[in-house]
């Protein structure tokens, strides 16, 4: 549950529950990106995520079925994943369409064995920005085939708002376009959010690049962070991932503990009261 802004939520255990299920963490990563599968198993004991994502990629039944019973590839990569305690969170990423990030939700669910699933549905692949028509429309669909969704979208509150009502567990807008580091490009849209969505789960997927940018997300009250190139392509992965989990933690520790009103003028910290009259006023002798 959130609350509205500068209001700490009361004391207690700090849980974070989506489609009635405990997510064990705030920081969310992918999988993909890493120079090798050890990297990336590294970088995930580290950070400890609450769901590592995982995608099929656009492929027909057929070459997923070829590589699942002549490589075992799916297999392993699952059995990799599932082996450092985090949800998998199968995504449909690289779909232009609904009909195809449908048909590649319900393989992921068969190879998969879960309901779980991050929602993409590209529109313009220069900045990887979500088609809004085709999000809502797929979304529909899965949520009435009983999936958990959760669909990487832009910052848009009537978008937002509109895959909350056909029943997306929670919505997961931009920062910024996927892979550019360049943070949180609109504060002030997502703090719109956060103010008009205030029992949504609010996930920032897409643009991180710093774990600074990673607490300012969590201190204005979103619930999590998804991110993959910004720990995947560190110089040191493992390390970029406790920084990140650090930052995160940070963060949710700041927004609950209410954070201070900006002011437009200075306020001292030390109290003027009892100190000499040319020290209460500014002047001097």
């Amino acid at each position: 549950m959130n609350t509205e802004n500068n209001v700490a939520p009361d004391a207690g255990a700090d849980v974070l529950q989506i489609a009635g299920e405990t997510i064990s963490s705030r920081l969310w990563l992918g999988s993909s990106l890493y120079p090798s599968p050890q990297v990336m198993g590294d970088a995930i004991a580290a950070a400890t995520p609450g769901f590592v994502t995982v995608s099929l990629r656009r492929q027909s039944a057929a070459q997923v079925q070829e590589q699942v019973s002549e490589h075992g590839h799916w297999h392993l990569l699952h059995q990799q994943l599932a082996s450092t305690g985090a949800k998998l969170l199968p995504n449909t990423a690289g779909c232009l369409s609904a009909r195809e990030a449908i048909l590649l939700a319900q393989m992921a669910r068969e190879l998969f064995a879960t309901d779980w699933i991050k929602l993409e549905v590209i529109g313009d692949d220069y900045s990887l920005q979500p088609h809004p028509l085709q999000l809502v429309e797929a979304a529909r669909e899965l949520v009435a085939q009983g999936f958990k969704v959760l669909p990487y979208c832009t910052d848009d509150l009537v978008l937002c708002q509109t895959l909350l009502e056909l029943g997306c567990a929670a919505v997961m807008p931009w920062g910024a376009p996927i892979g550019t580091g360049k943070g949180l490009m609109n504060p002030y849209q997502l703090k719109t959010l956060r103010e008009r969505l205030p029992q949504a789960v609010l996930v920032v997927d897409a643009g991180l690049g710093k774990p600074s940018q990673a607490m300012a997300a969590l201190e204005m009250g979103f619930d999590a962070v998804l991110l993959n190139t910004a720990v995947a392509r560190a110089n040191d992965p493992a390390t970029m991932a406790a920084a990140f989990k650090q930052a995160v933690d940070g963060g949710r520790a700041a927004y609950r503990a209410g954070l201070m009103c900006e002011r437009d003028q200075a306020s001292p910290s030390t109290p003027t009261l009892g100190l000499p009259f040319w020290h209460q006023t500014g002047g001097g002798v």
